[in-house]
């Protein structure tokens, strides 16, 4: 059977075109090869106390992150953070990994996905469960869609190894269409308004938090929503910082800060509004009102077999079109961090 392409392309080609410097530095094997070089995670209990003067380098994209901890009142951490790093894109994500300038990252589902087929061993440590799309389509100044049905033959923004992807993967599939019967454009999403403001896509799946302000620019482009969701919200970090007693340990005792923060944010839309959407990323209140209302409730799972489930559903949806090598996704997860989130906050926030 001929391999799969996109608009023509190799998706082998695709996808190194994707990755980055770094990656393609580091050598692509095409599947996950777990050789010598890998390493083994550890199954050793985590330990009960941070060890003194543990620190931990936190991704805090748009300074997101230290700013919910700032507000919440969370000072007196069991550990030092060295760094803050302003980092989100998965791709970024994994290079930062590999860099060792990075610890621990928030992302979706798809980046743990990507990492593993590139080879390289990271652990989700945990999850919080996505219920309401966090993402829509929207269309290029003056285009004329209205519906994902009349994608085909049309070109689609697509990040294989973000959150983007997926929903648009999921997306395509739902109505019927094929990778073959769109062409997909290989970019990160931050290039994503670029593009459609350019025309060189006429789709692109945008975050709920990006839209207001594309369409206050652009009067004549429309957002198409959708009702696929991205389901996982995750925390994750690599193998060599989880098997390093002293940073799991860390670890282990931010993740509960993190799963607060986040009901937090929830509890105070109208501080987080003023504070975060008007105060730093230079919204107006209706915008960041607008975005909020569209926000999901937290959701920490005591138990991971559904989102398990979801991660696996994605990786074989990557493997249909060719992206990765088809491959068992239990060991993303790292279960000896699978209660603390839920753990941490009132029972109305677990799933």
């Amino acid at each position: 059977m001929p391999s799969p392409s996109v608009a023509g392309v190799d998706r082998r080609l695709f996808l190194t075109s994707m990755l980055g410097v770094t990656a393609a530095a580091a050598g692509l094997s095409g599947c996950a090869d777990n050789s010598a070089a890998a390493e083994t995670a550890s199954d050793a209990p985590l330990a009960s106390k941070v060890p003194a003067g543990t620190s931990l380098k936190i991704a805090s994209y748009q300074g997101a992150q230290q700013l919910q901890f700032k507000l919440a009142g969370f000072r007196d951490l069991p550990f030092k953070v060295s760094n803050w790093l302003n980092i989100g894109a998965g791709p970024d994500v994994i290079n930062a990994f590999r860099a060792k300038s990075l610890d621990v990252a928030n992302n979706a589902g798809i980046p743990p996905i990507q990492a593993h087929y590139q080879g390289f061993d990271a652990k989700i440590v945990a999850i919080n469960i996505t219920r309401k799309p966090n993402y829509l389509f929207a269309t290029k100044p003056g285009s004329d869609i209205r519906r994902v049905a009349e994608f085909r033959g049309k070109r689609l923004a697509f990040s294989q190894g973000q959150a983007q992807g997926v929903v648009l993967l999921r997306a395509l599939k739902k109505a019927g269409l094929k990778y073959d019967d769109v062409e997909l454009v290989p970019l990160t999403s931050n290039q994503f308004l670029t593009a459609l403001q350019s025309g060189q896509v006429d789709i692109a799946p945008l975050a709920n938090s990006q839209a207001p302000a594309y369409l206050a620019q652009y009067k004549s482009a429309r957002t198409i929503p959708t009702d696929v969701v991205d389901l996982l919200n995750l925390l994750w970090a690599p193998v060599s910082v989880l098997n390093d007693r002293a940073k799991a340990a860390a670890i282990a005792a931010y993740v509960p800060y993190w799963a607060k923060g986040q009901v937090w944010a929830y509890e105070h839309p109208d501080e987080w509004n003023e504070q975060f959407y008007v105060g730093t990323q230079n919204l107006t209140l209706p915008q960041a009102k607008a975005i909020t209302a569209l926000a999901n409730k937290p959701l920490f799972p005591p138990s991971w077999d559904e989102a398990v489930r979801w991660e696996q559903e994605t990786a074989d949806l990557l493997a249909e079109g060719g992206f990765v090598k088809k491959f068992d996704v239990s060991e993303l997860f790292d279960h000896r961090f699978e209660s603390l989130a839920a753990k941490a906050v009132p029972a109305e926030y677990r799933r």
